[in-house]
């Protein structure tokens, strides 16, 4: 298999692209990386990968038709996956429209790009190409402390800027499949967490800001509820996903682990106490900070994976106790590159929560 992946220098991209090329038994012959590299995109996320013969990086736009229509053509592309996205609720609340042209329309130029391509393949690539769009779970809306979680069956009611565009794209992606019978596939997945996440979501901002000695901000009373999976349990069920989903379908991944933002928060504190303390002896929790709640702020996500679960025999290896410890860890053991980032690529007095 020769695989476009789309933002694959950025969180989840580039666990996916680790994970698939560490595989012993993978089936991919190349893997072509296409990353704008706007400020979430990092290739630091990926030098270890550098001297891989499989591995390459291309530079640009998803939607760049003249480049994407030429990486398809040039490696013989065999299935894409797309992460590209503006992803940071906040950052679409200031500015909504970048998300609408990274969400939207580079996702519909990207779509046009790789259906044209499909259809000059030769009848047996043709019937095994495959488009896997990897979408959130903010689409669908917030739900009641007693509502039953998100089933692909939800109706969509996106609260946020961010989610508008990535309904949007959604939408975009179901229309091709069902106009022009265009082979996609769709993922709508929980918050995620784990290694190389960008330093303003709430995990890898809480733990950073601790060490510095930094307020942990917090919105609202923080007991908005997210499901929280682990980065590598979601890049293994969206290469379930491709190699053997049914065409056309929605998969929901989450990670069975409904949390409120304050007690991972808590969770957190507790796990640098126990691996490194504060030199003053006091607990990590004193830093804790309430700040005024974000515009809209959804209360509750929860998302029903049971459809994955019971069609492609999928569930999450890490609980969140396992996986929250496991990206402490990394993250105490990786400061520099939390550090790079952080001088390089935006002010720190800009970091947000975006859960």
């Amino acid at each position: 298999m020769n695989l476009l992946v789309t933002g694959g220098c950025g969180f989840i991209g580039s666990n996916f692209i680790r994970q698939r090329l560490s595989e012993k038994s993978s089936p991919l012959t190349k893997l072509v990386n296409l990353d704008a590299l706007t400020y979430a995109g990092n290739p630091a996320n990926l030098t270890d990968l550098a001297g891989d013969p499989r591995y390459v990086f291309i530079h640009g736009d998803i939607g760049d038709t003249a480049l994407v229509s030429q990486l398809l053509a040039e490696h013989a592309i065999n299935a894409v996956v797309n992460f590209a996205a503006e992803s940071h609720v906040d950052r679409s609340i200031d500015s909504p429209e970048p998300f609408i042209q990274t969400n939207v329309v580079g996702t519909l130029r990207l779509l046009n790009s790789a259906r044209l391509y499909w259809t000059r393949l030769p009848e047996p690539e043709k019937n095994t190409f495959r488009f896997l769009h990897v979408s959130t779970d903010e689409v669908y809306g917030t739900l009641g402390p007693a509502d039953p979680a998100f089933t692909e069956e939800t109706a969509f009611a996106p609260n946020s800027p961010y989610a508008a565009s990535k309904a949007s794209s959604d939408h975009l992606v179901r229309s091709f499949q069902h106009t022009y019978h265009f082979p996609t596939l769709t993922t709508n997945c929980s918050n995620n967490y784990g290694p190389f996440h960008f330093p303003e979501k709430l995990i890898p901002l809480v733990i950073l800001n601790a060490l510095e000695g930094k307020p942990l901000p917090v919105y609202g009373d923080g007991r908005q509820i997210r499901d929280w999976l682990y980065v590598e349990d979601h890049a293994a069920a969206i290469w379930l996903v491709l190699q053997k989903g049914r065409v056309g379908e929605t998969y929901n991944v989450g990670g069975l682990n409904e949390k409120p933002n304050i007690e991972i928060v808590q969770t957190i504190c507790a796990l640098l106490d126990q691996k490194s303390p504060r030199a003053d002896g006091k607990a990590y929790d004193a830093q804790i900070t309430y700040v005024a709640d974000r515009p809209g702020h959804d209360r509750r996500y929860a998302i029903d994976c049971a459809k994955l679960q019971r069609e492609l025999n999928w569930a999450p290896r890490e609980s969140f106790a396992t996986g929250i410890a496991k990206t402490v860890e990394w993250y105490l053991k990786n400061r520099p590159w939390a550090a790079d980032i952080t001088a390089k690529k935006y002010s720190r007095e800009r970091l947000g929560t975006n859960v």
